[in-house]
Parts: C-alpha cells; sequence; structure tokens
C-alpha cells in the first residue's frame, strides 16, 4: 500500500502563488501514476493534473497554463506549483496515487484564495 501526505495549502489573494507537496511511503515503487483532485464545497470532485512515472502530465483545461504538476523521485514527493490563484480555485485539495490497480488517498488540504 501508498501512504501519502499533503501540505502546503493555506489562504492566498488572487494572482497569487502556492506550492503544494505530497509525501508519499510504502510501496512507491509500484506506483505509476499520481494526480491532484480538488473538491471544493457544493461542487464534484475535479481531477486536476496527472503525472505518470514517465513525467507524462496532464491537466485540466480550467489550469493549464498557471499549474504545474511535478515529481521528485529521489524524495518520493509531488508538487503542484499554482500561480494566478482566482477565487474559483479555492478548494481542498487531494494527493492520488495508481498502484497495482489500487487507488491511494491523501487527508487533503485546504487551498483558499480570497482578498
Amino acid at each position: 500500500q501508498v501512504q501519502l501526505v499533503e501540505s502546503g495549502g493555506g489562504l492566498v489573494q488572487p494572482g497569487g502563488s502556492l506550492n503544494l507537496s505530497c509525501a508519499a511511503s510504502g510501496s512507491i515503487f509500484t506506483i505509476w501514476r499520481m494526480a491532484w483532485y480538488r473538491q471544493a464545497p457544493e461542487k464534484t470532485h475535479e481531477l486536476v493534473a496527472t503525472i505518470t512515472n514517465e513525467g507524462s502530465t496532464n491537466y485540466a483545461d480550467s489550469v493549464k497554463g498557471r499549474f504545474t504538476i511535478s515529481r521528485d523521485t529521489a524524495k518520493n514527493t509531488m508538487y503542484l506549483q499554482m500561480n494566478s490563484l482566482k477565487p474559483e480555485d479555492t478548494a481542498l485539495y487531494y494527493c492520488n496515487a495508481l498502484s497495482q490497480g489500487i487507488f491511494s488517498w491523501g487527508q487533503g488540504t485546504q487551498v483558499t484564495v480570497s482578498s
């Protein structure tokens, strides 16, 4: 199994930046894909960005050009650099890992964009 712990959330003004981290432990060498999801109040779960173990990335249209997903395999950590933040980016952000057909989730980190 894979254990995931997110950090880096907080309160930021519109136009600001945050860098989320997701530290992985456990069966990390079996991880094929990692991703960031988010869920805002009264909205459905949204896939934000994905990165495979080969470094291939994909983004939701709503964050393209503003967010960057990356992974440091030496530190077993995935990141989400978020720039030009908007109030509609406010949500609970979750880290996700796919390993041997099983999805693992972190506990989430809150991002609030407000003036």
